[in-house]
């Protein structure tokens, strides 16, 4: 069913998609992630994610949690590196109000310190796990390798030292740079009038006590793009029962038309197929492994591809010859038109099952038409994967994938 949009004389822009579902998904994306933080902010923008939910001009803590919970609904957030997101699911009937609290929360907070002093704690039990876990944290480390220090490969979290140091007025400073209605779209899936959610976001309280003490100045501009960078590699000693490996580099930014024929390589290479190429050659076939796979993600003036392995620290060596095969396989010799066509009959079947999951998909058309106004059309997707040529895919191999192009990041 066709989108529905709108944008309010404040800026906020308003994605509508139509279903039959009595379940309704909402919710605010704002476009500012951890690139957005100023040196010394490390962690902020997951902070800010955090203490939103602590209290506004209208709400105690305790009323923002309860909002929804006790009408059966979800109230959710999460930050990335370039966007911070609050959303809702509920029951139709309660649509107004969702879109009550969730704007409340976004444009009213006023991070009360008391309430904030409890919740560092949690954020620093959070980052302390995270910090447990070398098969997530070598993620964030092989990201900073990528960007060389720029706000991109940085931690989401921070540091605890940090997140500890952070005060109301960090979080309003911050907020009141990007926490705008023109720095930020109002999403919405479900059977619901779309007319009766702008009116309602129209008569919302865009100038009340929470906007007042924050609306100071202009937006601030996205931060400068990612300087060029050369290839590493990095061996680190965490004593770990097995070694844990990332080889990638950076890749295609969102824009870049050649991002499409590496979505599918990254698919057949270490998608989440057991037929993937690097699953078969390094578990499937010599048992070197219980996890192996690629991933892509562009941003939008860079990009990043990478692989990532876990397995005994003997294995090491072995298991990056078995993935350089692999590679030089793809640089070498174009795919013929029947593993193409198996590819994207693949590729695009994942696709559509995901598309089926409706919470995810509303977050990703938010994303699309927050950041480049695009409205999300699988149909179009599905043509574009069809252009794909093999003298594409060959293409994309020979400039991102030869041994003097790839960063390496090893724990052991």
């Amino acid at each position: 069913m066709a989108y529905q949009t709108f944008t309010l004389d404040n800026g906020l822009r308003v994605i509508h998609r139509p279903d039959s579902s009595p379940i309704v998904y909402c919710g605010y994306q704002i476009n500012a992630g951890t690139r957005d933080e100023e040196p010394g902010e490390e962690g902020l923008a997951h902070f800010c994610e955090h203490a939103t939910f602590k209290g506004t001009s209208r709400r105690k803590a305790w009323h923002v949690l309860n909002g929804l919970e006790s009408v059966g609904g979800d109230l959710n957030a999460f930050t990335t590196k370039e966007d911070t997101v609050y959303y809702a699911a509920i029951l139709k009937e309660h649509t107004s109000r969702a879109i009550d609290l969730l704007t409340d929360i976004v444009f009213h907070s006023v991070y009360p310190q008391h309430e904030l002093d409890k919740e560092v704690e949690v954020i620093c039990d959070e980052i302390e796990s995270y910090h447990d876990s070398p098969a997530e944290l070598i993620f964030d480390e092989f990201e900073n390798m990528i960007f060389e220090g720029h706000p991109l490969g940085h931690n989401i979290l921070g540091t605890a030292t940090a997140v500890r140091s952070f005060t109301t007025a960090d979080a309003l400073r911050f907020t009141g740079r990007h926490y705008r209605p023109d720095n930020a779209i109002f999403f919405i899936a479900g059977d619901v009038d779309f007319r009766k959610v702008i009116c309602q976001l129209q008569r919302a309280d865009w100038s009340g006590k929470g906007r007042i003490a924050r609306e100071s100045g202009s937006p601030v501009a996205r931060n400068s793009p990612v300087s060029p960078s050369s290839p590493s590699s990095l061996i680190v000693n965490r004593n770990t029962h097995q070694a844990h490996v990332m080889l990638g580099c950076r890749a295609y930014d969102i824009h870049d038309e050649r991002r499409m024929s590496l979505y599918l390589l990254n698919n057949m290479l270490g998608g989440p197929g057991m037929n993937a190429r690097l699953n078969l050659a390094l578990r499937e076939h010599h048992g070197l492994v219980y996890t192996v796979d690629s991933t892509m993600v562009s941003y939008s003036d860079t990009g990043l591809w990478a692989v990532y392995f876990g397995c005994d620290p003997h294995d090491v060596k072995r298991c990056v010859r078995l993935i350089r095969r692999e590679l030089d396989k793809v640089m070498e010799k174009p795919l013929s038109a029947v593993q193409l066509g198996k590819a994207k009959k693949q590729l695009k079947g994942q696709i559509g099952v995901a598309c089926d999951n409706r919470e995810s998909f509303a977050l990703d058309f938010g994303k699309s038409f927050l950041h480049y106004g695009w409205e999300k059309d699988i149909t179009t997707l599905f043509q574009n994967i069809d252009a794909i040529t093999p003298e594409n895919i060959q293409q994309v191999a020979r400039e991102l994938m030869a041994p003097d192009r790839l960063t390496t990041l090893i724990y052991q």
